[in-house]
């Protein structure tokens, strides 16, 4: 039961409520996707909030896509989508810090989706680390992307996932971006080849799994 691994806070009963927080368009969608939606399979009460920070044009419209595909919408979630400039978040950081703490009145989540901070993109180690400085009594896991840049890590947090789910995952993804398909590492090969590594290293029951970087945990 997910409820257990994570907890409801306050002691709460009652329907999840999930932050997932993404730098660009698709990070969420290939970080946790998977995760999310078993999350709003086997609770369908779930409120999902999905946060891009930059994202502009047509990846605007990608990523307002995406968010439709792995269910935020249907939640009644937030969908929110900022126009920071790739790439400089490190530079920008006053006016994502300020964003964060205009979001942080919005939502106390049971459960925050983010970047991992060891990632080698500038972004994406921002993100994480203003999750963490923004969100201070929160469950919080960071999710991996699969990237150039070779900073895969060692996850200590895996969530097992059905067949059906990772190529439902996979073939949303690859639908929702076209603009990201003329990339040699964006393919089906390559998602699903993450999500089979993840499985095996923790004996998931169809073989497949999404990893993540579980900092810091209060389990009871």
């Amino acid at each position: 039961m997910l409820t257990s691994t994570i907890g409801l806070k306050d002691g709460r009963e009652g329907d999840l409520e999930v932050l997932c927080l993404g730098a660009h368009s698709d990070d969420i969608e290939i970080g946790c996707g998977g995760t999310v939606l078993r999350i709003c399979q086997e609770y369908p009460g779930t409120m999902v909030h999905w946060v891009v920070l930059s994202a502009h044009g047509p990846r605007a419209e990608e990523a307002r896509a995406g968010a439709e595909r792995f269910g935020a919408m249907a939640s009644g979630g937030k969908v929110i989508i900022k126009e920071f400039r790739d790439g400089f978040f490190p530079f920008e950081g006053g006016a994502v810090k300020e964003f964060f703490e205009e979001i942080k009145i919005c939502f106390s989540p049971d459960l925050i989706f983010t970047h991992h901070r060891s990632d080698r993109h500038q972004d994406h180690r921002l993100v994480s680390d203003l999750t963490w400085n923004t969100w201070r009594d929160h469950a919080i896991l960071e999710y991996e992307i699969p990237k150039w840049d070779g900073d895969m890590g060692a996850p200590n947090g895996f969530v097992p996932l059905a067949r059906e789910i990772a190529e439902r995952k996979t073939e949303a993804i690859l639908s929702s971006f076209p603009s990201q398909k003329g990339k040699p590492w964006f393919t089906a090969d390559t998602f699903l080849g993450l999500m089979r590594l993840r499985g095996n290293e923790c004996r998931a029951e169809e073989g497949f799994a999404e990893a993540f970087f579980a900092r810091k945990l209060v389990l009871l």
